[in-house]
């Protein structure tokens, strides 16, 4: 049954989603739980050999599963996010792109010994970091905008680049002719990518045509841009090789930034995809891995991975981010981050084979040199990043803030107390005149419409561990809690009872389901919220039975400092120092403790 190919992919879906679910868990980063998965699959017991299972439908579906992954990284590709990193990125491709070449190139000819032409390919292709690695890593930081703006920026503009660069030095080392005509082989490779990024530009313009004048029904709208994806992608790489991964980036940016009604819903599904296929890819090119291609590995190649990770980097990024006005904690720590994924691999591994087969003996050393930058990045900086950024200052910690939606009397007092107990509280509402009493209690507040594309700039949601719904329009809560679960997650938020109940509905606060109009009337009558820390002498049980008539517990405060709402969906098992927070009506004899 294990020789079965559905069996393989089948345990390739499970080891790779499995791995991402182990970092969520962990906190480990994702990209090096999946490259152990796919060692461990390949290499070490031998069940998946993509070679011999997948044959030679294994190219096809990586550069197919990278050109998705490279559109929905474009689709992250805001520019209004250059308001905070536009310099440094630019930056970074006009002047890090050459000067990490020239530095990579030196650091294969004398680390690792390799020919000019063969250190000129790899000094090429490394200059790309790459989203599938970039973006499961910035999951579990969090740094200031700037930086992961950057980063993010980065690695998508540069992964066609380096693919680009291979290319032509590819074109420039097989050359065929008495004498080599640079000139042409740039002209040759830079019209391809003209026609390619034009292609990726009237692609991204017609599917924002034709999607909001209702030429494509809506259940057809996301095979429709898959399908589109994929065609672009391979037009373009008939053109010229590699030149795909321009028309799919370049479309992404397009649709980024001409967004489209079901635009949320189409990104959402593209993030989906995209999990999936670098899941699935990572699996595949880690379990590539045989023991003839790691016997190949040669002492000094550890030289070139050291000159790589504390020489080439730091150097390319901090000479090109000299003179900016971003801070140099920043700086430093960009300057560390640089892990290699799916690309590198990919792009390294099918030109060895061209190199291979035009006589150059040095080009089978690619391979084993690529897995090593791979894992050794993926695990150096996978491992460091948040360990770097405590050390550098610019770790904005866990998020234990509390977003409440919607002010009034009952939000600005459960606000108030939570904040009594430590918790950082913002009140959000469009209304100046009714954050007037939030402010007055000395709260955070946000005014503005939280479901606002523009708040993504201005509410970092990552600061937040909850967030309660809690204004006078119930459809407005619903709406708010089902836009921003995805983001956030549906079991780290609530919204007040609606006064008609219905399907479709977010989690409800209070056991009791107490709509803001109740809440609102018990406020005026003079309830109030208090705390009972649970003992091995007085547990929940003893709790529930003390609590005066009408009261309820809303929050339980535990001792590590998060927070659980109680929600008909939450019920929360409270433990030794826990702390329940009750909302009780006036002067309750026993269960009030302040």
């Amino acid at each position: 049954m294990i020789d079965s190919l559905l069996v393989k992919f089948a345990l390739i879906g499970i080891l790779g989603i499995g791995a991402q679910w182990l970092a969520w868990r962990t906190g480990r980063p994702a990209i090096a739980l999946m490259l152990i998965a796919g060692i461990l699959a390949g290499p070490v017991t031998g069940i998946i050999v993509p070679d011999r299972d997948l044959g030679v439908l294994q190219e096809p579906i990586i550069k197919l599963a990278v050109a998705v992954i490279l559109f929905e990284g474009g689709l992250s590709l805001n520019f209004r996010e250059l308001r905070h990193a536009g310099w440094p990125v630019l930056r970074l491709v006009v002047l890090g792109v050459p000067i990490g070449w020239a530095l990579g190139t030196l650091a294969a000819y004398y680390g690792a010994g390799l020919s000019w032409d063969v250190a000129l390919l790899l000094g090429g292709v490394l200059v790309v970091t790459g989203p599938t690695v970039i973006g499961p890593m910035l999951r579990t930081l969090r740094v200031p905008r700037r930086v992961s703006d950057t980063l993010k920026w980065e690695g998508i503009v540069n992964d066609p680049i380096g693919a680009l660069l291979a290319v032509g030095i590819l074109s420039y080392v097989t050359y065929e002719g008495s004498s080599v005509d640079v000139g042409a082989i740039a002209a040759e490779v830079g019209a391809a990518s003209a026609l390619a990024a034009l292609i990726g530009v009237a692609l991204g313009y017609a599917i924002t045509w034709l999607f909001p004048r209702g030429l494509v029904p809506e259940y057809l709208k996301a095979p429709v841009l898959l399908v589109t994806v994929i065609a672009g992608f391979v037009l373009a790489d008939l053109i010229k090789h590699e030149t795909g991964l321009i028309t799919v980036t370049i479309m992404g940016v397009v649709m980024a930034n001409k967004p489209i009604h079901t635009s949320r819903a189409l990104h959402r599904f593209k993030e989906d995809l995209a999990v999936l296929l670098v899941s699935g890819v990572f699996i595949i090119l880690s379990a590539t891995l045989d023991w003839e291609t790691i016997s190949a590995f040669r002492i000094e190649f550890v030289l070139f991975l050291l000159l790589l990770l504390f020489v080439v980097r730091p150097l390319t990024v901090l000479s090109s981010l000299l003179f900016t006005a971003m801070p140099w904690r920043e700086r430093l720590f960009i300057a560390w981050i640089a892990p290699r994924g799916i690309v590198a691999i990919a792009i390294l591994g099918l030109f060895a084979f061209r190199l291979t087969e035009a006589g150059f003996a040095e080009a089978g050393a690619l391979v084993p040199l690529s897995f090593a930058v791979v894992a050794v990045t993926i695990f150096a900086h996978g491992f460091s990043a948040g360990w770097v950024a405590r050390r550098l200052g610019i770790d904005l910690g866990k998020g234990e803030g509390v977003l409440i939606v919607g002010a009034n009397d009952w939000t600005t007092a459960f606000g108030a107390y939570l904040k009594h107990l430590g918790y950082p509280v913002t009140i959000a509402d469009t209304s100046t005149f009714a954050l007037r009493a939030a402010r007055r209690a000395d709260l955070t507040t946000y005014r503005g419409e939280v479901l606002d594309e523009v708040t993504a700039d201005d509410l970092d949601l990552g600061q937040f561990q909850l967030l309660l719904a809690a204004s006078d329009n119930d459809s407005y809560n619903a709406l708010v809690c089902a836009d921003l679960g995805p983001e956030m997650g549906y079991e780290k938020m609530a919204q007040t009872a609606p006064a008609q109940r219905g399907g479709g509905r977010a989690p409800i606060l209070l056991e009791s389901a107490a709509t803001v109009d109740d809440l609102q009337r018990r406020i005026a009558d003079g309830w109030g919220f208090g705390r009972t820390r649970l003992t091995d002498q007085f547990g929940f049980a003893d709790y529930r039975a003390r609590l005066p008539d009408g009261g309820e517990p809303i929050a339980v405060k535990r001792a590590g400092g998060g927070l659980d709402l109680f929600t008909d969906a939450n019920k929360p098992t409270p433990a030794e120092n826990d702390e329940i927070i009750s909302f009780v009506p006036p002067q309750p004899p026993k269960i009030r403790s302040e």
